[in-house]
């Protein structure tokens, strides 16, 4: 229970940090067109993320003959070892670009 409302938090969190981000970004071409919400931007660029980082851990795993089990029980939940991680990295990938950007402009002062 407190795994699966750490993992919910994380989400809302992700998908907050990537509405700012997306906010700040301007998109000339498509001024005049029907917008979608950044929730809906947000969200569907999380699982795009997750998903490219997915396809890439299966190539990895699939070049290195890596032996992953198909899934590994947390609880109650069952999951696929490979799209649990791709889905911590793709959760965690704006506060890292955050992160790099602040020490970018700490380092340059």
């Amino acid at each position: 229970m407190i795994v699966g409302l750490l993992v919910a938090l994380l989400v809302v969190f992700s998908l907050r940090e990537r509405m700012r981000i997306k906010r700040y970004r301007k998109e000339w071409d498509v001024i005049g067109e029907s917008k979608s919400s950044p929730l809906s931007e947000s969200l569907a660029g999380l699982v795009g993320t997750a998903g490219g980082i997915y396809l890439s851990l299966v190539m990895l795993t699939t070049f290195l003959e890596i032996d992953v089990p198909s899934r590994v029980n947390i609880s109650v939940v069952s999951l696929e070892p490979m799209a649990a991680v791709s889905f911590i990295l793709a959760i965690i990938s704006p506060f890292m670009n955050r992160l790099r950007k602040g020490l970018q402009r700490f380092k340059f002062r």
